[in-house]
């Protein structure tokens, strides 16, 4: 693990962002990179540009894939977690580095400077239009998530640039979905460094994070927005 950023927050609120120097960044990925094995790597909050572009320098450099990029900008609670100034490093940086991005239908319309999907007709055309932002001319996936729609059912976009696969669920009624985006994108990429099948194992990380939000009524963990159970 790299800490790029230290907050303070609990289920209801992001109540402080301190950032880490993009040095000590740089030299925490240097550390871990020249010692350890590394299969695949997930790179969730960053926080601000100067981070970003450090992250992206020294991956670069040690040339580590897959790559899962989450690009997180806001909180459960609804707290920003990436500086506005930062969207375009992270548009213009790291989707180029990243093997599948797995952007929520808000986080996909400020990449993409519009206004968030609100049907699955229109998150077809954003899934295109993210892929075009990565550049690479294969293994560059979207995973376009769609858990902010309405209906029964829960679907996901997987999108290459050739194939579009609907990954469907049942959607889970709770209020506990706290890290819902962040376990999908560990479980993706973990997966991944085992399989190097990206198809596969989307639908294996939503599969888990469904069981997950299945389950997370049983926990009672603060007076919010809850975390899913990652043990059953």
């Amino acid at each position: 693990a790299v800490i790029t950023a230290l907050t303070a927050q609990n289920t209801r609120a992001v109540t402080g962002v301190l950032p880490i120097a993009p040095a000590f960044v740089g030299e925490q990925i240097d550390t871990l990179l020249s010692d350890v094995r590394i299969d695949a790597t997930k790179i969730g909050m960053v926080g601000q540009a100067p981070v970003i572009e450090m992250v992206a320098d020294r991956l670069a450099h040690w040339r580590v894939a897959p790559v899962v990029l989450d690009p997180v900008m806001v909180a459960k609670s609804g707290d920003p977690l990436l500086d506005k100034s930062a969207v375009g490093a992270l548009r213009e940086v790291l989707l180029p580095l990243a093997t599948v991005i797995t952007p929520n239908l808000p986080e996909a319309g400020v990449l993409l400077g519009s206004r968030a999907a609100e049907t699955l007709k229109e998150m077809y055309r954003a899934a295109e239009k993210l892929r075009a932002l990565m550049h690479g001319d294969h293994e560059r996936w979207v995973l376009l998530k769609g858990g902010h729609l309405s209906g029964a059912e829960s679907t996901d976009l997987l999108h290459d640039g050739d194939r579009m696969i609907e990954l469907r669920a049942s959607r889970i009624d709770t209020r506990n979905t706290h890290g819902t985006g962040c376990t999908l994108s560990a479980a993706l990429a973990t997966l991944l460094a085992g399989t190097q099948d990206v198809p596969q194992s989307a639908r294996l990380a939503k599969t888990y994070l469904t069981h997950a939000l299945a389950h997370a009524d049983e926990l009672a963990v603060g007076k919010g927005h809850g975390p899913v159970h990652h043990f059953q």
